[in-house]
Parts: structure tokens; sequence; C-alpha cells
């Protein structure tokens, strides 16, 4: 006979939340290594998820932050912060066990905070670009005033999709004298990003998008800034599967770390599908939930019921 569960008003122990985000971390970062081991970079993006569905009048929404790699989005860590103003705390405790040596740190202007900036690449041998907006002014100011319009562009790309046509240019300019290595620690250029988006109706949009990285010219290609830039924006792909697809901030789950639980096992599907080549999350999960018998071998577990107990 097969063990029974627990019975019924028993005390189960709860997921540590922790522990789960720990094992899942080092399962995606052995996945990883085949993908850095070409002598490629390692571009890892840090940015915050709110579960909305797990707010309550008594306690608000659970947030989570997350280092996610641009190369097929996996979750190498993941920490439940409280909320969002909490995220820049936990910035160097969510990287610190990750091999981040010679990798890219790509982040937003809330994580532009000199101790963190000056630990990544003093202490880990990092490099990062981080994401300039206007509620940084000082920064936005001094970058938006360097001579942009005497730079030609220097890279140019374009993509269609989701009704729309999309065209991106980067400029590159050295920051070391402009900004003195002040508002950025270890600043070395600064960039501008230009994009314009057309929709099939006719409605065009023009966006301009500012950026600082510690790394220098000869360092890296104004090609490879820009597709680090575009990763980052990449990685919001990861939340709109976990909220369509998996219906995440549909989920009211509140007690304990089941909400966190539920977002990493999220992650770990997602994970998993893309280091199999899965380009759309959403069709195959679909054809897993048709033949759920799919899903165990995925995960290198077999299901053989003639070698169960009965």
């Amino acid at each position: 006979m097969l063990p029974r569960g627990p019975r019924s008003g028993a005390c189960s122990r709860p997921i540590d939340g922790d522990a789960l985000d720990q094992a899942v971390g080092a399962y995606f970062t052995a996945r990883n290594t085949a993908g850095t081991a070409s002598g490629k970079r390692q571009v890892i993006a840090v940015d915050g998820k709110s579960l909305r569905g797990s707010a309550r009048l008594s306690a608000g929404r659970r947030h989570l932050l997350s280092a996610v790699t641009h190369h097929r989005a996996l979750t190498l860590a993941q920490a439940e912060v409280g909320t969002k103003t909490n995220e820049t705390a936990h910035f160097r405790p969510l990287l610190e066990p990750l091999d981040l040596d010679g990798s890219l740190v790509t982040f937003d202007a809330l994580h532009s905070v000199k101790a963190n900036v000056t630990w990544l690449v003093k202490t880990e041998n990092a490099h990062y670009i981080a994401m300039i907006k206007r509620n940084q002014p000082t920064a936005y100011r001094q970058i938006a005033a360097l001579p942009w319009p005497d730079i030609p562009v220097q890279h140019t790309a374009s993509s269609a999709g989701h009704g729309r046509r999309e065209s991106r240019s980067i400029k590159t300019c050295g920051i070391a004298d402009e900004l003195g290595g002040i508002a950025f620690p270890h600043g070395r250029l600064a960039l501008r990003i230009h994009r314009r988006r057309k929709q099939t109706g006719g409605r065009e949009s023009l966006e301009t998008v500012y950026a600082v990285t510690s790394l220098d010219a000869h360092q890296t290609t104004p090609a490879d800034l820009a597709a680090a830039v575009r990763g980052h924006w990449a990685v919001e792909a990861l939340h709109h599967v976990r909220d369509v697809t998996y219906a995440e901030d549909a989920s009211t789950l509140h007690t304990g770390t089941a909400p966190r639980a539920m977002a990493t096992f999220r992650n770990l599907a997602i994970g998993l599908l893309k280091t199999l080549g899965a380009t759309n999350i959403a069709k195959t999960t679909r054809a897993i939930r048709d033949q759920p018998e799919r899903a165990l071998p995925l995960l290198g577990i077999t299901n053989n019921p003639d070698t169960q107990r009965t």
C-alpha cells in the first residue's frame, strides 16, 4: 500500500520560500553553464514584480525581486522583498550567491545606488548597464546635455510583430570626464537609444532612453549594448507570460509562502520550456496540459507504474 497522507486537521510544514528559490536557481544555473561556455558574456537583468492578487485589506501585495538571464529568461535568483520600495536593500543579497565574474548586470534607475554599483564592479568584477529616467533629474540632465547631435548613429536594428514595426538606433558617448564618476561610479559610457514604433493603423510613437554602463568602448560594441538594453526590456515578457498564460495576477493566494512558491514554480515551468527550445510558452503549456504525462520526463523524472508498490 502507498503511505497515507497527513490526517485531516494535521499540521503540515510550510514551504521554505528561500530554499525553494535557491533550488530552482541552482538548477537553472547548471542549465545555463552550457549557454555561457562559448565565451559570450553572461547578461543578467534585475527586476521586480508585484503579485497583485495577493493583497488583502490587512496586508499589501507581495513583491518579488528576481535575477533573470537575458538569454532564455532563466530565473537564477528570487527573493520576496515586501514592497517595491524595499528592492534596493535586497539588490546585493539577491546577487551575492551568483558567480558574476565578467557578467553584465542590467537594472533600472531604482537600483542605481552608489554602494550597490561599487560592490558590483569592485568586489564581483562585473559590469552594469543602468537605465536612467526622469526620476533621477540630475543624472538625466547630465546625460541628456551631452553632445548627442554631434555623434553619429552607431547601430540600428528593426523588428516587426504584434501588429507593429519597431526601429531602434543607439549612440554612445564617453562620460569619464563629464560625470566624474560621482553619479555613477565606474561609469564609462553614456547611451542614447531612440525607439520608433509604428502601428499597423499608422499611429507612430518615438521614445528616447538613456543609460550608463561601466563597459568601456574597447570592451563592447554599440550593437552589443543595444542588444543588452533590449534584453532588459524583454525580461518583461517573462512577467507577461506569468500573468497571461499562468494567470499570476488573478491568483488570490495570500497565506504564508504560497504566493511566492507558486511564482517560483511558474518560473521553473517557463525556464524549463525555454531551455528545451519552446518559443510559444502558451501553446507548449496547452500541449502538456492535454497530455500531462509529458511533464515529468522534462525534469528527468520517469513514471513507470510497473515499478511502483501496490
